[in-house]
């Protein structure tokens, strides 16, 4: 699914789609309870997540959580602590010596905002993180986002649009944008 994309829910693409799902979280399911000694079990089970073998020097703390798997663009030197999600299906893409905190939140796809369309459609958009950035305990990454190189994300914070390099971003303030209808069906 490309930016900006919609992808009809019941449609080859979809059942395809869904089926790498449940197989996914079969996979992470089993890694979750591996002792964390198990190197050689870990390996294994990341390979077949992400179709690959994980890069040199890469570290992930389980519990992890992915719903794809093979759109998860690893580069070296990568940490990605306790309990992170990844919505891959899109593509997330985390370059060298990216830091993840626990909890943090990554998702590249949602469903359009009309009602009409809600159930009948998945959005998507990549998300692209360059190199050296730290993204703080919680945090929760939209569709769409670029972080720039050294940037930080703050714990807790919801990133929706652009980070720029070397830059600090905060906060989580929900607000109102548009209005429709009074939501009655």
């Amino acid at each position: 699914m490309s930016s900006d994309r919609l992808m009809r829910i019941h449609s080859a693409e979809f059942r395809a789609m869904a089926e790498r799902v449940l197989r996914v979280t079969e996979l992470t399911s089993r890694l979750n309870v591996l002792p964390f000694d198990d190197e050689a079990g870990k390996a294994d089970l990341f390979t077949q997540i992400l179709g690959k073998p994980l890069p040199p020097r890469v570290t992930i703390y389980p519990p992890f959580y992915t719903d794809h798997g093979l759109n998860l663009d690893l580069a070296e030197r990568v940490f990605i602590n306790q309990n992170c999600t990844f919505l891959d299906y899109a593509g997330i893409r985390l370059g060298e010596r990216v830091m993840i905190g626990p909890k943090a939140t990554f998702i590249t796809s949602g469903h359009p905002v009309d009602p009409g369309e809600r159930r009948l459609y998945l959005t998507g958009a990549p998300i692209d993180v360059a190199e050296n950035v730290w993204i703080g305990a919680g945090a929760t990454i939209l569709p769409g986002v670029t972080i720039g190189r050294d940037a930080v994300v703050a714990a807790g914070a919801v990133v929706a649009d652009d980070v720029p390099p070397a830059s600090l971003v905060t906060g989580s303030k929900a607000t109102v944008h548009r209005t429709w209808g009074s939501g009655e069906e």
